[in-house]
């Protein structure tokens, strides 16, 4: 009796050790505002398939350099290995752009509603470390975005599914399973950054996120999810500039 019944407790205590490991770290990946998804391109880089036209068509040749990126980073990524990063102190900021597939159901005043807001975030981020621009000229890049795809969430079965315990554990095992949240929104882009003077290309991505389960998209409106990502990418860009730079990566 004294052998099953301490074969039983550690079975129990193995049962509830995985049970609380599992909770943990369902938890701690939902706290993240947004998520990293795999965009089908990434798919057709790693295949050597036909990369969609949004994409050939905004990075032109260039898209032939995409490689699939380091974790952390975007899904796919290039970086010119002989950029002068250091001699760069100016960015003269494009308009972003939407580059949509023509079937897109998002309405002309959501994309411009996203791609204004996607400029106010560079800008904003951006001019921390740079100065911004006008016009082309020396030690200067000129950086292009282009939104692909958005997706809104669903504002009131997101919030449920953020602020109501059970739902949300729910909501994030099934993430692990199928690789995305549910009544998420999410956004999709590309960009480019070149030398101002030369043409020369400096860097490209292309990436993909989705809302997280962090409490800051309980009560996001519609592309209040798209939103955080565009801010999420927009400090991205700014940070991994300057540690391109060799300098420490701001705070």
């Amino acid at each position: 009796m004294g052998n099953f019944s301490a074969k039983k407790n550690l079975s129990l205590c193995s049962t509830l050790m995985g049970g609380i490991a599992l909770l943990s770290m369902l938890t701690a990946a939902g706290c993240s505002t947004t998520v990293a998804e795999n965009p089908k391109v990434l798919q057709e880089v790693e295949t050597g398939g036909q990369l969609p036209p949004n994409v050939t068509a905004f990075l032109g040749a260039d898209a032939s350099k995409l490689q699939p990126g380091t974790e952390g980073g975007a899904a796919l990524v290039y970086i010119n290995p002989n950029a002068q990063w250091s001699k760069y102190t100016k960015i003269q900021l494009m308009p972003v752009e939407f580059w949509a597939d023509a079937n897109s159901t998002i309405s002309q005043a959501d994309q411009q509603t996203l791609t204004t807001y996607a400029y106010n975030a560079l800008q904003t981020d951006l001019g921390k470390q740079f100065t911004i621009v006008s016009q082309p000229g020396p030690d200067t890049i000129t950086l292009r975005v282009a939104l692909m795809d958005a997706s809104a969430s669903t504002p009131g079965m997101r919030s449920i599914s953020v602020i109501v315990p059970q739902i949300k554990i729910i909501n994030m095992a099934q993430s692990m399973v199928t690789g995305s949240y549910a009544f998420v929104g999410s956004a999709e882009a590309e960009m480019k950054a070149t030398d101002s003077v030369t043409g020369e290309l400096l860097a490209a991505a292309v990436d993909k996120r989705a809302g997280g389960m962090g409490i800051k998209g309980a009560a996001s409106f519609q592309w209040g999810d798209a939103e955080n990502v565009l801010d999420y990418w927009a400090n991205r860009i700014a940070t991994r500039f300057v540690e391109l730079q060799g300098k420490p990566a701001p705070a």
